[in-house]
């Protein structure tokens, strides 16, 4: 099958989906790969006599999904992950939360639950209550080991020194060096998917914002425009503009942390970790004294976006000015420090064809030479309008995150000026009325794409609500830069891609 006639079977079926036999769904999914196409997320959802797969590929004109139906007496289909690396977590999680198995698929452990859930628990099929009390069971989870001398196993976390919530990692080394690298998330999962069933649309947003506590604009956004696609929402185009603003206000203050974080609590730089945590403090009272919180909850509504006037706008401007003239100076003295440098250098550093096979997003993917941007490749808001221009880097390293990091916050910057210059006049919130339909949201958080299904059923109450956050695509990334780098190496790693326990902990 060609491109043209891929596309012509989508437009005979309407809405970007093709439905397919489960037998030819990972044929269909490697030509979409092969077209240009790469799979970007996969989720199942539970018909009135089937459980149906979903894969969905990021095309030029859309995204591309894929649908497969499969018996609810015995749900399988081939495993997509044998040819493309990127389905591998998603089709693990869909086996723990409905029981459907991808054959053949190379590692079969539990990812969502624990050794303490019962075997054969499957939190979302219709059936199962959201408070429904398990038995407390021991399942066993074998993680992977090297064995030969000298090699030793180190165990980190899932209880750690600061603050952060759990995850465990495992380290086989030899010496100092690093062989293997493996992580064990999921110690607190929130079941959001399941909470939201049932829920008015209203009465589902708290929990969408509180998904991952840093990136509340990127998940309500990602959601209201799922909502508002679904039941024929249109927005104002001052709505618009203020959507483009908070997100790139959420991304610009998330930059700064991670930027003092990389060089103050990664390599002992703590001079950048004091400045960053400083002026991310002052942007985070603005958004208080803005918005009525401090990580810009209820920033954006359906339907809508949070209003402000001249004196908001002027207060943004006063602050930015500010605070992007201090950080040239605090980067200045961080690609001056030959010892700092040094540690982001050849540390960590993932490829570009493990960036693709993976389906890496945000910052990591992009300081590795992919150059997927849902602003730019499935425009949303204003961004069209505005225009965005993409930041990559080559070498996939900590310094190739750091420098991207810096860029990205100069384009926010541009971003949030520009907007505050062409900010249309009008209302903010549209009027909304909620009917049965069923949408994909997708949005550039500062972290990466997040990407979500929502279905309503015929009151306009959620039926099914799948949820994508860039953390999940991400994590798994250890594996690849972790070995060959020395044990200290770990935490400057982990903070150059600062990826979320919540927001994978669904």
């Amino acid at each position: 099958m060609t491109k043209e006639s891929l596309m012509h079977e989508l437009q005979l079926r309407g809405e970007g989906t093709l439905q397919v036999p489960p037998q030819d769904l990972r044929m269909h999914a490697e030509m979409c790969v092969a077209l240009g196409a790469p799979l970007v997320f996969m989720y199942a959802t539970e018909e009135a006599n089937a459980f149906r797969v979903h894969a969905v590929f990021s095309a030029e004109d859309g995204f591309i999904t894929l649908a497969s139906d499969l018996p609810k007496s015995s749900p399988s289909f081939p495993s997509l992950t044998r040819s493309i690396m990127a389905a591998h977590w998603f089709e693990r999680l869909m086996h723990d939360q409905f029981g459907i198995v991808a054959k053949e698929h190379p590692d079969w452990r539990r990812l969502m639950h624990h050794e303490n859930i019962p075997e054969g628990t499957h939190p979302m099929r219709k059936e199962f209550m959201w408070n429904t009390k398990l038995d407390h069971a021991n399942v066993p989870y074998p993680m992977h080991a090297v064995e030969g001398k000298g090699v030793y196993e180190i165990p980190v976390g899932p209880i750690h020194a600061g603050i952060i919530e759990p995850g465990h990692f495992r380290f086989n080394v030899r010496g100092e060096r690093i062989l293997t690298l493996e992580g064990k998330l999921f110690f607190k999962h929130k079941g959001v998917e399941k909470l939201v069933e049932g829920k008015t649309p209203e009465e589902a947003f708290p929990f969408i914002e509180r998904i991952s506590g840093d990136m509340v604009v990127g998940h309500s956004l990602c959601f209201a425009q799922a909502l508002e696609e679904a039941s024929g929402i249109t927005i104002s185009e001052r709505a618009k503009y203020l959507r483009v603003l908070w997100s790139e206000l959420e991304r610009a203050s998330a930059h700064i942390f991670d930027i003092g974080n990389m060089g103050g609590m990664g390599t002992g730089f703590t001079f950048m970790a004091a400045q960053g945590f400083r002026m991310v403090e002052e942007m985070r009272r603005m958004y208080a004294s803005l918005v009525g919180h401090r990580f810009l909850r209820g920033a954006i509504t359906i339907g809508g976006a949070h209003d402000i006037d001249e004196s908001g706008a002027a207060e943004i401007l006063n602050t930015i000015d500010r605070i992007e003239r201090e950080m040239k100076r605090i980067l200045q003295i961080a690609y001056g420090s030959d010892g700092l440098m040094e540690r982001f250098e050849t540390t960590g550093v993932l490829s570009n064809e493990a960036a693709k096979a993976y389906g890496a997003r945000g910052v990591p993917a992009r300081a590795s030479g992919v150059a997927f941007d849902v602003r730019t490749a499935h425009p949303y808001a204003a961004y069209k309008e505005l225009g965005v221009n993409v930041v990559t880097e080559k070498v996939g390293d900590v310094a190739a995150r750091f420098k991207v990091r810096d860029r990205e916050l100069t384009e926010s910057l541009r971003l949030i000026r520009e907007v505050l210059a062409k900010l249309p006049k009008g209302e903010v919130q549209a009027k909304i009325a909620f009917k049965e339909g069923s949408a994909l949201g997708a949005v550039e958080s500062w972290r990466g794409a997040v990407i979500n299904f929502v279905r309503l059923d015929s009151s306009g109450k959620i039926d099914r609500c799948a949820i994508s956050d860039p953390s999940f695509c991400n994590w798994p990334l250890f594996g690849e830069i972790g070995p060959g780098n020395i044990v200290p190496d770990f935490p400057l790693c982990n903070k150059s891609l600062n990826l979320s326990y919540s927001g994978t902990d669904l």
